[in-house]
Parts: structure tokens; C-alpha cells; sequence
């Protein structure tokens, strides 16, 4: 087996770039045949795993956390086209490792290798989104509305760091938070009105939180969490809820699987996937799902 491993040395606030020794370390005593590539700007991991696949690497490999697994993945999809993508490993070095914990891989580097040694594969789902000026695909999750705007505050606040700048841009988020009128369309269902979140799944947990309990990344729909224009009291109720994951069960929460969905926002909103912001302000949006389209090294 002859593998690239892109490694995003940023991964884990630049954790992971002390650990590219380990990494190369564990694929040498796995016997697998190698290339490293180390990033050294945002998107780069998108271009060194589609320049791979063209290549004619057997595998390609995401070392780092959520952010650098996404980038990867847009990858291998868009020199993949058609059909599933070239096998896919992972090692999770990165932060939350949100994904790699949902579809069961091993959180230490050498027993993630071994089990990229191994080779056996399992199909996973992954989530197109088409805006509009182009394509982007995500593993895990994305969302519109509240989540991205929040995250945009995150990145706002600078002289505040660790999980109370998180605190402190939730608070801000909620004080500033307007509804986003939508209208909303899926498989057997829809939806019009003022609109606080809307978070759309492929796997249970995204940023530490159990958002969709229950979802399956191979089942060929997405879970979304969509809730209405409530009162900000109604907001925390429901936040407080998420951390216990029982927030799907509040009145005001609507819980569906779906295979497509498409969104129109005035105004525009926000977006993320995998964590990453895509759009500021934009509409519309459609999601589709892929099922099976990558090709994931698991364990059996």
C-alpha cells in the first residue's frame, strides 16, 4: 500500500505539529509505504488529496481533526466525480475529533495506523451543498442561522481564549440573534417562517455536542434539528437541553431525517460545514445527500 498523508500541523490549536514524528513513526512500523504533506494554509489539504488521487496513491490520509478531515474529503470527492471515492484513513490528531469518534476509529496514532494497515473499508454518507457559485461537501455536519453566526462571533473576540471565549460569543450571539425568515422544503415535508436554528446531520455529535443522537452515517439521509423564532428564554431552555442531548424532545424543536433539503433565507444566512464557514449571508442553499460515496478504512 502506498499512502499520502496530508497533516495539518494546526490541527489541535498547532498540537498536531509536534506529532508529525509520531505520525511517520507509526506508518514506518505499520510498513506502510508513505508521502507526508504538511499544510501550511487554509484549503491546501482540498488540493494535496485531489492531486493524490490523480497521483494514483492506493489510500489518502487525514491526519489532524475535524477542519483538516473535511478539507481532505472535498478532495478525494472532486476527483472522484463518479462513483465512491479512493480508500480513506484517518488520524485523529486534532481537537474535538468529533467524526473520527462517530464512526468508531481509535483515538491513538499507532492504533490508527494499524487499522489503516488492515485495509478493510466501509461506505460512509456525505452531505453536497449547493450554493450559488459552487459546491461544497461536508462529512460530519453543517448548519445555518444561529450556529455559523455564533461561530462568527467566536472568531471576533481576540483577547479572550480557551472554552470562555466559546461562553462569551454564545452570550453575544444570543443578545444580537434576529430570526432569518425561511422556507424550508424536504423529503415529506416543509416548512415557512421565522427561523433561530437549523442544524443539518450526518453524524450524532459536532462541536462536543450530541446535536443528532441517533444519527447514521451510512443510513443515506441527514437528521436536522430546526427550531423556530422562540423567546430567548425558550433559546437557553433548549441550549441547556443540548448539552444532555434531550433537546430534540422540547415542544419547540422539530427533529426529521430527510435526503435532500433546501433552504430559501431572507436575508441570507450564514453557513458552516464541518465547522468551517463557507458564506456570511447567502440563499439559497439545497442539501443533498451521497450515500456511500467515501470509501472510509475502519475497523471490521
Amino acid at each position: 500500500m502506498n499512502v499520502k498523508i496530508i497533516l495539518n500541523p494546526y490541527a489541535n490549536r498547532w498540537g498536531a505539529k509536534g506529532k508529525a514524528g509520531a505520525v511517520e513513526a507509526a506508518f514506518k512500523a505499520a510498513g506502510i509505504d508513505y508521502d507526508l504533506t504538511i499544510t501550511d494554509k487554509p484549503l491546501a489539504g482540498t488540493e494535496a488529496a485531489r492531486t493524490a488521487v490523480l497521483a494514483g496513491y492506493d489510500a489518502v490520509i487525514a491526519a489532524g481533526g475535524d477542519g483538516t478531515i473535511s478539507e481532505v474529503v472535498n478532495g478525494l470527492i472532486q476527483a472522484s466525480p463518479e462513483g465512491p471515492t479512493v480508500p480513506f484513513g484517518i488520524v485523529p490528531i486534532g481537537s474535538a475529533n468529533d467524526f473520527s469518534k462517530m464512526v468508531g476509529l481509535p483515538g491513538e496514532i499507532e492504533t490508527a495506523v494499524q487499522v489503516i494497515a488492515a485495509g478493510h473499508t466501509r461506505p460512509v454518507d456525505v452531505g453536497q451543498i449547493q450554493l450559488p457559485d459552487r459546491v461544497h461537501y461536508f462529512n460530519n455536519n453543517s448548519a445555518v442561522a444561529m450556529e455559523p453566526m455564533i461561530t462568527l462571533e467566536h472568531i471576533k473576540i481576540k483577547r479572550i481564549s480557551g472554552e470562555l471565549r466559546y461562553y462569551v460569543a454564545l452570550l453575544k450571539g444570543i443578545i444580537k440573534l434576529k430570526a432569518w425568515q425561511m422556507r424550508l422544503s424536504w423529503d415529506d415535508g416543509g416548512y415557512e417562517g421565522p427561523t433561530y436554528l437549523l442544524s443539518v446531520c450526518n453524524s450524532p455529535r459536532t462541536g462536543g455536542f450530541m446535536m443528532a443522537p441517533g444519527a447514521l452515517v451510512d443510513d443515506g439521509r441527514f437528521d436536522f434539528v430546526l427550531a423556530p423564532e422562540v423567546s430567548k428564554g425558550t433559546v437557553v431552555a433548549i441550549l441547556l437541553r443540548l448539552l444532555k442531548g434531550t433537546h430534540i424532545a422540547h415542544p419547540n424543536v422539530t427533529f426529521k431525517r430527510t435526503s435532500r433539503l433546501t433552504i430559501e433565507s431572507l436575508p441570507g444566512t450564514p453557513i458552516h460545514a464541518d465547522g468551517e464557514i463557507l458564506e456570511t449571508a447567502v440563499s439559497p442553499i439545497s442539501y443533498q445527500i451521497l450515500p456511500g460515496k467515501l470509501t472510509l478504512l475502519s475497523p471490521p
